[in-house]
């Protein structure tokens, strides 16, 4: 079956900023699809997130990470991996409960995944002999990076609590350009209709002269036939 998806949600996204540690930076201009991916053929689980073409989270989730809820809505966790720290902004507080629930859900399947795995394998001290020399040496428990150390420190330290408001600002801050733009838009929209209205009460004004000078003519015109009609009265009672 492959690969499968098996939870979605939408969320801002964010990836702590390489060159300082400390600030956030979004991965995203608007709140995007987040999913957990399975795979069936590896027995691994992984967050994807896209943001049009480009590929902003994928992380695959290992038996130590740790999922951290910084406030009512917000979430982060490090991946030694990708060497970054990726933060999450939900929309409500269910949101991200439910989003923490999936990832402990998902870490305890990955944790038993590696224990099933790590049955199978003989974890033993293996010696090998070249060139009539001998090495002794363990199997590592996993793979290591450069960065893995540094990555994983983000839980639960200085810097960690220093980060910790910077998304809510963001985030506070995008919603606040969202309603800036809004309401410049209705600005907008509103002097259309002044002007609009405007436009029509001078038109009324202007109608409304023309009316009364329509009604002076008829009025005159009236005076005229009245006069003209007296003068053929006049006429018909003085002929022969």
């Amino acid at each position: 079956m492959g690969e499968q998806p098996i939870y979605t949600t939408r969320a801002h996204v964010f990836q702590i900023d390489p060159s300082t540690k400390k600030n956030w930076v979004p991965a995203s201009k608007q709140a995007v699809t987040v999913s957990y991916f399975y795979d069936s053929t590896r027995n691994s689980y992984r967050i994807i997130s896209v943001d049009g073409t480009k590929v902003i989270i994928n992380s695959t989730i290992t038996a130590n990470m740790m999922f951290t809820k910084t406030s009512q809505k917000f979430g982060q966790w490090a991946d030694s991996r990708a060497n970054t720290v990726f933060g999450l902004g939900f929309t409500s507080e269910q949101q991200l409960s439910k989003f923490a629930e999936k990832f402990q859900e998902v870490k305890e399947a990955a944790k038993m995944a590696r224990e099933k795995s790590q049955d199978k394998v003989d974890i033993r001290s293996t010696r090998i002999d070249l060139n009539n020399d001998t090495f002794d040496f363990k199997q590592d428990s996993g793979p290591s990076s450069p960065g893995s150390k540094q990555a994983s420190s983000f839980n639960g330290t200085d810097d960690e609590k220093i980060f910790k408001v910077g998304p809510e600002m963001l985030l506070m801050k995008t919603e606040h350009e969202s309603t800036a733009q809004q309401s410049s838009k209705w600005e907008a929209e509103l002097q259309s209709l002044r002007e609009k209205n405007s436009m029509l009460v001078e038109e009324l004004q202007h109608a409304s002269t023309n009316m009364d000078v329509c009604k002076k003519q008829v009025g005159a015109c009236k005076e005229e036939s009245d006069a003209l009609r007296q003068k053929v009265r006049t006429l018909a009672h003085l002929a022969p």
